[in-house]
């Protein structure tokens, strides 16, 4: 293994931040202080710009593999990943065939296996995602169930699902939409929608259905986390519910706070996601929620499509990619704008997804395995669709120019990626 001498660099693990100098031999951290001159493979001289943190944790992927491998595996996934400073993942289930055997959980992990990223498979909360009966999660020994692409449309069953989450000590996680409400909607319903028309998806699907799962978990005292929320509407119901005592906790994704519906006035179907864009209104709501502590994590529910599946508007499926550009749009939009610090963005990427999954985070500690990403904050670069990791190039921050940059994962201790220069 290499050897890698990193110095001064500002250390951020969610707590405490310090500018030092971090020696690693072994896979281990050996020792961390100031003027380290141990001679080592690579030498990075940070000069208080480049930040060591744990590898970030997206508890929101879609890998595609099994079955829609022409969009993404696990291996390109993972690669994806790890230029992203992501060391761990869930995969969501909505693959062919769905998450819900024993078998489909081992081939994941068995192809993640030597990747350097900790894959978790969530299994189905109904068999073959099919909305009609519970599937016996206790023997895929998974951390997380969720229908997510899709909602389980009855709610007697969500509440089932909820007290056996609880039970069996899972986290059951929702993707809230009501399809009798979307009915065929490609965006967010409003002002864009009605110029450009076509179908929209009104907020109260998302709304109605986030309230039911809150409803639902506090009848049986269980733990209901909300996928990807966009609306105002949700983050107020979801915030009162929190005052409220109830066990709920929620994520959301870059291109929330980021953009709006006016994205999709170019008829790109790169700018289509599930929830979609929404108005300025929610991107402030949503903004303020991570501001303030409201919002648990930031995922970034990569959804790879093919380009040729993408090309057509109106028809194409929803869903962006987003491992490799999630940390630097953080940066770029909340810490270089000074809204937030770099330990809240530890937080919100890489300690509380672990948390909430039940998994350890990495310790930047001497003794401790290297699980660190190294940042070069100032690092300024477009997001050129051709350069990603991913198999599938669909991402919504395409052209943008960022601030932030990951430049070196290490996972177990083993250099998985760095840039050239």
């Amino acid at each position: 293994m290499e050897k890698i001498l990193l110095k001064n660099v500002i250390t951020a693990d969610g707590e405490n931040e310090k500018i030092c100098d971090i020696f690693i031999a072994d896979g281990v951290i050996k020792e961390i202080g100031a003027g380290l001159g141990h001679v080592a493979d690579r030498v990075i001289d940070g000069g208080g710009k480049i930040a060591v943190m744990p590898t970030l944790f997206d508890m929101h992927v879609h890998f595609r593999d099994p079955g829609q491998t022409h969009k993404e595996d696990v291996l390109t996934g993972c690669s994806a990943a790890l230029a992203g400073g992501v060391g761990g993942v869930v995969c969501m289930p909505n693959t062919n065939p769905p998450i819900d055997s024993r078998e489909t959980v081992d081939y994941i992990l068995e192809k993640a296996k030597n990747t350097g990223v900790e894959v978790y498979p969530a299994a189905c909360i109904t068999k073959g995602m099919k909305g009609g009966e519970l599937y016996d999660w206790k023997r895929l020994g998974v951390k997380i169930i969720s229908d997510d692409g899709r909602p389980v449309e009855n709610a007697e069953l969500m509440r089932q699902a909820l007290e056996q989450s609880k039970e069996n000590g899972l986290l059951a996680a929702s993707h809230c939409e009501d399809l009798h409400i979307i009915n065929g909607g490609i965006m967010n319903k409003g002002k864009v929608s009605q110029k450009l028309g076509v179908k929209g998806m009104d907020r109260a699907s998302e709304d109605s259905i986030t309230a039911r799962e809150i409803a639902l978990a506090d009848s049986c005292g269980a733990h209901i986390h909300i996928c990807h929320v966009s609306t105002k509407g949700s983050i107020e119901i979801i915030r009162d519910a929190k005052r409220r005592g109830i066990n709920v906790t929620c994520e959301t994704c870059p291109h929330y706070f980021t953009y709006t519906e006016e994205k999709l006035l170019a008829r790109d179907a790169d700018y289509r996601m599930n929830p979609p864009l929404r108005t300025e209104t929610d991107r402030a709501a949503v903004l303020e929620a991570v501001l303030d502590g409201m919002v648990d994590c930031i995922v970034t529910d990569h959804a790879p499509h093919a380009a040729s599946e993408k090309a057509d508007f109106e028809k194409a499926p929803n869903g962006v990619v987003g491992l490799e550009t999630s940390l630097a749009v953080t940066l770029t939009q909340l810490y270089h704008t000074g809204k937030i610090s770099l330990n809240k963005i530890v937080q919100l990427m890489a300690v509380n997804p672990r948390k909430l999954l039940g998994v350890d985070v990495p310790k930047i500690e001497v003794g401790a395995k290297a699980n660190i990403a190294v940042v070069d904050l100032e690092r300024e670069w477009t997001v050129k669709p051709e350069e990603l990791h991913s198999k599938s190039h669909n991402t919504v921050f395409k052209g943008e120019r960022l601030k932030g940059r990951n430049i070196m994962t290490i996972t177990d201790g083993i250099v998985r990626f760095a840039v050239d220069n």
